[in-house]
């Protein structure tokens, strides 16, 4: 199983990301519901990619695949969770990095780097289904491989931890101007010094400002707080993917539908 992402309590699962055929689920993991999407068979693919996201206009969860048939092109699909019997065409873009691309989600609008242009994002908004793209940092010496997107306080964010010495983190303070980028950036000296070297991508910011971040390729996983200036680490454990979730006791029919079939991880218990 791979995570894609999670909206609203609910998660996107995948099963067999290297597969022509594989497995996508709709998840609530608090009470143990999934939903299996349905899926098409591609013939040539190189390889895919995924977003699970929400459009707070429509009120629809959307899932969003990249399916490269040409190495440097891909197509993008949208499938409307309980809407749709089929995945729908918006158009092609440049192929996302990852396995998935959820992490980047302002707004309901999804985004990833160009693989070539560290200075180019694309976007999809779940409620236009529009494909654009926008003008990312000016500058930056870093590749964009190296680089990652992120959403922190409600903002897109552009993470570069790949020196050992500090890891910088650019905002978009508003949205869509090039001008608005203003970067803060944080020494890695508090950091366990065998773990120094590596890169550490954000996952969420407290409500205290402290900034939570997983060691990219690890199981490690540290919080910053930018008062003290100074990492802990946090004793949990984990795979190799990690996500915000916010946990919700609504039901996955209430996405999918009162028809659809819902199957269960655990003998159904019923909540008196």
């Amino acid at each position: 199983m791979r995570l894609i992402g999670s909206c609203n309590g609910f998660v996107c699962l995948l099963k067999g990301a290297y597969d022509i055929v594989h497995t996508l689920y709709i998840s609530n993991p608090l009470l143990g519901e999934y939903y299996e999407v349905k899926m098409h068979k591609r013939e040539k693919i190189y390889s895919s990619a995924y977003a699970f996201c929400f459009s707070e206009a429509s009120r629809q969860y959307k899932v969003l695949r990249s399916a490269f048939e040409q190495p440097k092109v891909s197509e993008l699909e949208v499938y409307t969770v309980g809407v749709d019997e089929k995945w729908r065409y918006v158009g092609k873009a440049p192929k996302p990095l990852w396995k998935s691309f959820s992490n980047a989600n302002v707004n309901g609008i999804v985004h990833w780097m160009d693989p070539e242009k560290n200075d180019r994002i694309y976007s999809f908004n779940s409620w236009t289904e529009e494909v654009k793209s926008l003008l990312g940092l000016r500058g930056l010496i870093t590749p964009s491989y190296k680089l990652t997107l992120v959403e922190l306080r409600n903002c897109l964010c552009l993470c570069d931890s790949n020196d050992s010495k500090y890891i910088d983190i650019w905002w978009m303070e508003e949205y869509g101007i090039t001008e608005s980028w203003i970067k803060t950036r944080i020494l890695k000296d508090t950091i366990q010094p065998d773990f120094r070297s590596d890169r550490f991508i954000p996952i969420l910011t407290w409500k205290d400002g402290e900034i939570l971040m997983q060691r990219d390729g690890g199981m490690q996983v540290v919080s910053y707080n930018p008062k003290e200036e100074k990492f802990t680490k946090v004793r949990v454990y984990f795979g190799y993917e990690a996500n915000r979730y916010i946990p919700s006791f609504y039901s996955v029919k209430t996405v999918v539908g009162e028809s659809s079939q819902i199957s269960y991880i655990h003998p159904k218990i019923d909540i008196v």
